[in-house]
């Protein structure tokens, strides 16, 4: 079962996060959302716990306590709509020609009522 975790420390990192996670089961992962530019926290994170009774607990645990400033919200993870966008490592070039949007002007002539 995976587990969205916010409220985070901003300087918690992965290790932490499973150190803390473990304490209630057996942890598959535990990530850390980074932002790609600054490569800081974004203050939330994905736990996976194979065990569905141990992640509920878990939640049960965790949601609402303070690590840092703010309290913990702890819950079972959504699953993400799909954006209808290709993933992101596939390339346009490969699409394939035709279809039904607009071509423009093929052959160069002009329309004549």
């Amino acid at each position: 079962m995976k587990i969205f975790v916010a409220g985070l420390p901003y300087d918690l990192d992965d290790a932490e996060l499973t150190e803390i996670s473990e304490k209630f089961g057996e942890i598959a992962s535990a990530k850390v959302a980074i932002d790609k530019e600054t490569g800081k926290s974004k203050g939330f994170a994905f736990v996976d716990m194979p065990n569905r009774e141990e992640a509920l607990e878990a939640i049960e645990s965790l949601n609402d306590i303070s690590l840092g400033k703010k309290p913990l919200v702890v819950k079972e993870a959504e699953e993400r709509p799909s954006s209808g966008r290709p993933p992101a490592n596939r390339s346009f070039n490969n699409r394939p020609q035709g279809g039904s949007g607009y071509q423009g002007n093929r052959n160069n002539t002009r329309f004549r009522p």
